[in-house]
């Protein structure tokens, strides 16, 4: 049914939220089910806001029109803002808000910066330094944050992890560290994509190496309570290993009386998840490695595309058109050919060989727009795949994606140049130059165009003289069923000895809708080992009677889960308990209970309660003595990073014995975290090196590094009132009196003033071991 026009003005009217709203004690079902103005998120949204990188339909497509219009742009920006970029901005109730970046080494942050729409007039910015990532290039902002127009908040995710809740005046609601909260890795390649917002959920991805059953590397996605920040669930929809991180922006529908979203992931599938508990759907082996672009829904068919090697052949690159179940099964459905090749093909409804490994399509109709790894962009039948027309504007493209407003394709490619397309025939009816290079996605908001670039914001004018905008589409929002379980929050939690923490439990309907609330005083809590763990543990920690966990004085450091149970119906949580400083740890007390096939050694698994330790390090002997050992149990943790305490912790020192295997030629890399800074002994480098980002700090003193030596590492960050400050290390050789000065002193002009204090290893293709043992965390002001 098409949707009816209608005419608008450039004045906004805001969307005042009531407190009721917000009220912790009113179940969210009462209010999602309110009026859907924007597809995909359950709020009021104008037709012609932009409050996420895909648009109002999540499939780049503009619902403007206008009289007088024929595509073209002023070529004289508006305005431009200096800020660089590799994202696409959003805009919502006259505002833009833009992820982008400025500065250069150490002085390089990460921008949160909200525009004035019609000057561009800065309203307020928010600062992001990174931290012990792999980033490089300054391959910044490779990502979008989003608005939800019902909270009028505004959420962002880094490529390190940092992802945060703001509301529109810019004021800080809550932030996490993903990184040290969940093991989220970083790539070179830094990309990152954008958050989705899915009724009181906001929706965010990544590659994860947690602790526990989380512990190996996957790609998972995480529903955080969109309001207080809690995590309500995790998933991992996908097959593990990953092989590369992806972008992908999950797109939303309604299907099987479920909210849905659909993915692109970095082990090469394509999966469909239950957005609203995480449970995973149905998944379709797409490629050999990670996909980043974005899918887009055309009637019961998904459209995707990649850019490098297909699952069932040699050559690379594929557009395909997938058929959606009308119905899931109890169990995941798996589309593999190494499973079962004849079901696998049997959902194809068409493919071609177009290629793109992360550029994301746009459809408009029974058209799909996409612009190619070869710099082309192409019209496709979105009901038969073939290829209407092409348009070979440039000679590649990295991560760019157009965007489609009446009648027209906007289509920025790598070399700063923005292309306007005829949508009809594919003629170039215009081509801008801007400063920089365009990686980014262009969009589409009040009658004008808006493009990043690594250098600028830029805002053009459509020439028209009329906007007119469609109604955005309603979702359906099925109405819950039956009571079927209990959905916890948090769903995972951390306490230190002496703390408690506090739940919220709700009821839900075998599709994950909120159907009533449970105090948890009422429920009964019991300890739950799950019967496929690997560590049967328990958290030192026990319920009250007011259903608080508490974790007492003397608590240990333990990882554990709890099962509650009411009225007939169940939920599971998970946590740890981490000690505060001081705290050491010998492994002294582990069993070496475990065989280790490949070299044919006892080991044990690494505490459990500590983030990325898993198929990263183990525990063995060592010359009879118990040590914390690098793996080489796979490549891609060849670099290897532990968090041992909570993003919270500031001013403390850590010490540990380190110590690297090899010969006068080759030597690997080992070290400690403090405050988000790693002192690593770099054996074939020879130096002591304090860094954050290797590109963004590294200071480096000449030390002398003897394979199979152990030495001594300390380290202590000084935090200034000014914002600067300063860290320190020492290094000595083990059981020698330990030295009264600094080895090294790195002065900082931003510090960080909090961060888990961590273990680091670097076994350069898996050809030589690190060994930690004696590790030590003090305050420095007991």
């Amino acid at each position: 049914m098409s949707a009816a026009i209608r005419s608008i003005t450039l004045e906004r009217r805001a969307v005042h939220p009531t407190p009721k709203m917000f009220a912790m004690q009113i179940p969210p079902f009462r209010w999602i089910a309110s009026v859907c103005l924007a597809f995909g998120m359950i709020s009021p949204a104008s037709a012609n806001d932009w409050p996420n990188w895909r648009g109002p339909l999540q499939s780049g497509v503009s619902l403007e029109h206008y009289r007088g219009g024929a595509g073209r742009v002023d070529a004289e920006p508006v305005w431009t803002y200096d800020s660089s970029s590799r994202g696409c901005p959003v805009v919502f109730d006259g505002r833009v808000y833009s992820f982008g970046y400025r500065g250069e080494k150490e002085e390089l942050v990460e921008l949160l910066t909200c525009l004035d729409e019609a000057t561009g007039k800065k309203l307020w910015e928010v600062e992001i330094k990174d931290f012990i990532s792999d980033t490089v290039y300054n391959r910044y902002a490779i990502g979008s944050p989003v608005v939800d127009p019902e909270s009028r908040r505004v959420y962002l995710l880094t490529a390190y992890g940092v992802f945060g809740c703001w509301d529109l005046d810019g004021k800080e609601i809550w932030r996490h560290s993903l990184m040290e909260e969940l093991g989220r890795l970083t790539f070179p390649n830094s990309k990152v994509g954008a958050p989705v917002v899915e009724g009181d959920l906001v929706i965010v991805r990544g590659i994860t190496a947690n602790w526990g059953a989380t512990g190996p590397a996957a790609d998972r996605f995480y529903g955080f309570d969109k309001i207080t920040g809690e995590l309500v669930w995790s998933s991992t929809p996908g097959t593990i290993p990953p092989t590369d991180s992806s972008f992908s922006t999950p797109v939303l529908e309604t299907r099987d009386g479920k909210r849905v979203f659909y993915c692109a992931t970095g082990c090469g599938n394509v999966v469909c998840v239950n957005a609203r508990d995480g449970v995973p759907l149905w998944r379709f082996k797409a490629g050999k490695v990670g996909i980043n672009a974005s899918v887009v829904l055309h009637g019961n068919e998904l459209i995707s595309i990649h850019g490098d090697e297909n699952v069932d052949s040699t050559t690379r690159g594929r557009m395909a058109a997938l058929k959606l179940p009308e119905k899931f099964a109890a169990e995941e459905i798996q589309l593999d050919p190494e499973v079962n090749e004849a079901a696998w093909k049997s959902v194809e409804a068409w493919r071609n060989d177009l290629g793109a490994g992360s550029s994301s399509p746009v459809l408009h109709g029974d058209k799909v727009y996409q612009i190619t790894d070869q710099g082309a962009v192409v019209c496709v039948n979105a009901g038969t795949g073939a290829v209407e027309w092409e348009a070979k504007v440039s000679n590649g493209n990295t991560h760019s994606s157009p965007v489609y407003a009446d009648g027209f394709v906007y289509a920025p490619l790598m070399e700063g140049k923005v292309f306007v397309i005829n949508a009809q025939d594919g003629a170039v009816v215009q081509e801008l130059q801007l400063e920089g290079n365009c990686i980014g996605a262009a969009m589409v908001c009040n009658g004008y165009l808006m493009v990043h670039s690594t250098k600028h914001l830029y805002r053009f004018k459509i020439l028209h003289e009329e906007v007119m905008a469609d109604a955005a589409p309603q979702p359906v929002i099925p109405e819950p069923g039956a009571s079927a379980a209990l959905q916890i929050i948090p769903s995972e939690f951390t306490v230190s000895p002496g703390n408690s923490v506090s739940f919220r439990i709700r009821t839900v309907d075998a599709n994950g809708f909120v159907t009533g609330e449970v105090k948890a005083a009422d429920a009964k809590w019991e300890s739950f080992i799950p019967p496929t763990a690997k560590v049967k543990s328990t958290a030192d920690a026990s319920f009250n009677a007011d259903g608080q966990l508490v974790a007492a004085a003397d608590a240990k450091m333990s990882a554990g889960a709890f099962k509650a149970t009411a009225g007939g119906l169940s939920g599971v949580i998970r946590g740890r308990v981490l000690l505060a400083p001081p705290f050491t740890e010998n492994f002294n007390e582990y069993e070496l209970n475990q065989l280790q096939e490949q070299e044919g050694v006892q080991f044990a698994y690494p505490p459990l309660a500590w983030i990325g330790a898993r198929f990263k390090f183990d525990i063995r002997d060592l010359d009879g003595e118990k040590v914390f050992a690098k793996t080489f149990d796979r490549l891609l943790f060849q670099r290897a990073t532990v968090f041992i305490g909570t993003e919270s912790m500031s001013d403390y020192t850590v010490q540990a014995d380190v110590m690297t295997d090899g010969n006068r030629r080759v030597k690997s890399d080992v070290g400690i975290i403090n405050q988000r800074y790693a002192i690593v002994l770099k054996g074939n480098a020879n130096v002591l090196e304090i860094s954050s980002n290797f590109e963004r700090l590294t200071r480096t003193a000449p030390f002398k590094v003897e394979a199979n030596k152990w030495y001594t590492l300390k380290s202590q960050v000084q935090v200034n009132d000014d914002g600067t400050g300063v860290v320190m290390a020492k290094v000595w050789e083990r059981g020698a009196e330990e030295p009264a000065d600094w080895t090294i002193s790195a002065e900082v002009p931003i510090v960080h003033k909090s961060g888990s204090p961590g273990l680091f290893g670097f076994t350069p293709q898996n050809q030589k071991k690190v060994f930690i043992d004696n590790v030590i965390v003090t305050p420095n002001h007991p």
